[in-house]
């Protein structure tokens, strides 16, 4: 109320003054604050300006820092995307293919793998790192075909089927070098090349027969029953004294080749022994479980395993020995690791497949692995990551060995994160 009643005091007091004086003093206020804000805004004018480039060339230089940082760092990022692609492969690409794949071999001279299929036939592939050529595909079983293996100059391939037949090819020419019609009365399960001349095989039965490809006849040299259910894998060191089978009852049998009879045979394990592995310069073999298990055993002491580890925590369906003690195993969750035996740790990841793992196997130079899944893709890895690995008896640590698994595996390893872009 005081500003108003000050205000209406100011008012009464001017009433008094003629109109025309009261105009010139209106007139020159307007004109004082119009020279007023004139002066003001040329000020204003003259400043401004300046201020406004100032302000401009600070707005640029923080802008132009801004993107020069931006610019390194995608700089860095762009040089390490295009490194990534110039970067050579160090393994061969992955094999596709339609039809599903029951078994995979390595040629023991050339860079060429075999291919079974469950068609009953067999693609010849030759691989680089570069690339990989379809050389041929033979068509020789009727039905599924299980198990393949070269002969040792590799001029030769073995193959065993469900339609109970033994088929010995021309690697070259595709041609029939050998039949054996109704080899076993159920079907074959593996094969296993002993020599130049002389191979074993194992059915879904449990029996096991010896052939030799210099007699003219086409029955067996000895067949042997070691079990109620398949042998799944057999394996001997390079004496061939004795024959190590794996079974699926859960037993381990060894057969003394010399006098054509069981040597030994175990209690059943927990669950089937899928398959087996020679480490420590032939003195140690390595059992795998449908349990995830691996048995040691002493060569020569197959009645009981002296060691027991815990590989994974499915089933264990394939292994390959890198070194002398070093195997890689996979299974039903498609991942391929690298486990030390003595002393036993887990090194890290090899690599790894969208799908269970059917079948693995190693090169004649030991650098590459193969796989197969369900998946119907083959996939190579270069195993010589390992070799210089050096391990020491120290407590397991998960994220130290994270460092050891291999660039390919896509597993952990952040230094290599780049590479994994080409």
């Amino acid at each position: 109320m005081g500003i108003l009643k000050r205000g209406l005091g100011k008012m009464t007091d001017n009433s008094d003054v003629p109109k025309n004086e009261t105009i010139d003093e209106s007139d020159s206020s307007d004109s004082d604050s119009e020279s007023s804000s004139d002066e003001n805004s040329a000020a204003a004018a003259d400043t401004s300006p300046v201020e406004s480039d100032q302000e401009e060339e600070k707005m640029d230089e923080g802008e132009a820092a801004g993107e020069g940082e931006t610019l390194d760092e995608d700089d860095e990022l762009v040089k390490a995307i295009k490194a990534a692609k110039e970067k050579v492969r160090n393994h061969p690409p992955d094999i596709k293919l339609e039809e599903c794949i029951t078994d995979i071999c390595f040629h023991p001279l050339n860079d060429m793998i075999a291919v079974a299929l469950i068609t009953g036939d067999v693609a010849l592939y030759n691989y680089s790192n570069e690339g990989n050529t379809l050389v041929a595909t033979h068509e020789i079983h009727e039905r599924a075909c299980r198990d393949i293996e070269f002969s040792e100059e590799g001029s030769i391939l073995f193959s065993t089927s469900k339609d109970h037949n033994i088929m010995l090819t021309d690697t070259n020419t595709g041609k029939l070098k050998r039949f054996y019609e109704d080899a076993h009365e159920v079907p074959i399960y593996c094969l296993t090349i002993l020599n130049n001349f002389t191979f074993v095989t194992g059915d879904d039965d449990g029996i096991v027969r010896l052939w030799d490809v210099r007699t003219r006849t086409s029955s067996p040299v000895f067949s042997i029953k070691l079990a109620e259910d398949y042998i799944s894998d057999m394996i001997t060191n390079s004496s061939h004294k004795y024959l190590v089978c794996s079974c699926g009852d859960g037993t381990l049998s060894a057969i003394n080749m010399t006098a054509r009879k069981i040597y030994v045979q175990t209690e059943e394990y927990e669950s089937d022994l899928t398959c087996l592995g020679l480490y420590r310069n032939e003195t140690k073999i390595m059992a795998g479980s449908a349990k995830g298990k691996m048995y040691i055993f002493n060569w020569g002491e197959f009645g009981l395993h002296s060691d027991e580890y815990s590989g994974l925590k499915q089933s264990i369906t394939c292994m390959v020995p890198v070194t002398e003690n070093i195997a890689v195993i996979s299974g039903e969750d498609g991942v391929l690791r690298a486990t030390h035996l003595f002393p036993h740790k887990h090194l890290g990841v090899v690599g790894q497949h969208s799908m269970p793992v059917d079948n693995m196997d190693i090169s004649n130079d030991g650098h590459f692995i193969a796989s197969s899944s369900h998946d119907n893709d083959i996939r190579f890895w270069n195993s010589t990551y390992f070799e210089d690995i050096e391990v020491k008896t120290k407590k397991q640590n998960r994220r130290r060995d994270l460092r050891n698994n291999l660039p390919s595996s896509k597993i952990g390893n952040s230094s290599d994160f780049f590479a994994d872009l080409s």
